[in-house]
């Protein structure tokens, strides 16, 4: 097994990312010295890409202690997620200086913006700005989080060189598809995706198992994809799709997460999957490595696509990618 690779503009990042959201809170207690040890069993294993956020608790101050421990062999995606409002240059460039503080860093590998309120068009002025410390050499590379199509090709209009979005994408939601897809193979635009394990619910664990209740939901994530899982089609088709999953993670010997991160991983324009890391609480190193040894085929496609046929469009429900947070 060989951990699969790609590029973001000319940065080599690993095609399965560690996902630090679990540090903001809502998954647990996070001891900052197990996690930042745990983050070297990660970078040991070959898994040395991050993603973060300056909203996610201590992520990017986990980061700068990890960087004194390892040096810079690592890759640091963070996020640039202010409130709406004016997006002056001192502004964005307190921000940023914040981030590059706290993670112990000249240059951020991969910037990714969000912009909470699209009435605002503020984002616009947030970009310029965003590109101006790229010229400086703050930001190696910009990328995006949860925006739409429509904005998207706004900001290309608008001359800006865009490497990524970052949006969920996973067998439930194959929103992707519909407009994105096509515009970002135009555009050379990769897609960074999360939200592909369902927060744990593309698991065993809930094959078979009656509907949970919320209070049975321990984390912020399998509450949050419970709700999708509701508007996507309910837990009676939901468990049909984990019955289909399971039998061909049996016919590839591999897990039904391996199976659904794969299945996301083979879509056109992704150039990774974000599965996120419990530092200090769990560990799913081995079994995420068994993805790169997974080939789907087309029955197994077949398969899956004979469940998804029966489920509402998430895209006429919710809309295009991001639309779930406005």
């Amino acid at each position: 097994m060989s951990i699969e690779k790609t590029l973001l503009g000319d940065l080599e990042i690993c095609r399965i990312l560690n996902g630090m959201w679990q540090v903001a809170g809502g998954h647990g207690q996070i001891d900052s010295e197990s996690a930042v040890t745990d983050m070297g069993k990660y970078q040991d294993s070959g898994f040395t890409t991050w993603d973060l956020a300056d909203i996610y608790g201590p992520a990017e101050s986990l980061i700068g202690k990890f960087r004194d421990k390892v040096g810079n062999n690592f890759q640091a995606l963070t996020k640039f997620v202010p409130n709406p409002g004016p997006m002056s240059n001192s502004i964005v460039s307190y921000y940023i200086d914040q981030s590059l503080e706290k993670m112990k860093t000249d240059c951020i590998d991969l910037l990714q913006f969000h912009w909470w309120d699209y009435n605002d068009s503020s984002y616009l002025d947030a970009m310029n700005n965003l590109s101006k410390l790229q010229n400086e050499g703050k930001i190696k590379h910009i990328g995006l989080t949860n925006f739409d199509t429509e904005r998207v090709k706004i900001m290309k209009e608008h001359g800006h060189n865009i490497v990524s979005n970052q949006v969920q994408y996973s067998i439930l939601d194959q929103r992707p598809d519909k407009l994105m897809v096509p515009f970002f193979t135009k555009h050379g635009i990769k897609i960074l995706s999360y939200g592909t394990l369902l927060g744990g619910f593309f698991s065993e664990k809930y094959l078979g198992v009656d509907e949970p209740h919320r209070g049975d939901l321990t984390t912020s994530s399998l509450q949050k994809y419970k709700n999708m899982i509701d508007v996507w089609g309910g837990w009676q088709l939901f468990q049909g799709l984990l019955s289909v999953i399971n039998s061909i993670a049996e016919k590839h010997n591999c897990s039904i997460a391996n199976i659904a991160t794969r299945f996301v991983l083979d879509k056109p324009q992704v150039a990774g999957v974000i599965v996120g890391a419990r530092l200090g609480i769990a560990e799913h190193r081995e079994d995420n490595a068994k993805v790169f040894d997974v080939k789907l085929d087309s029955q197994d496609i077949s398969l899956i696509d004979s469940i998804t046929a029966k489920s509402n469009d998430l895209f006429d429900v919710i809309g295009d990618c991001g639309g779930e947070y406005r």
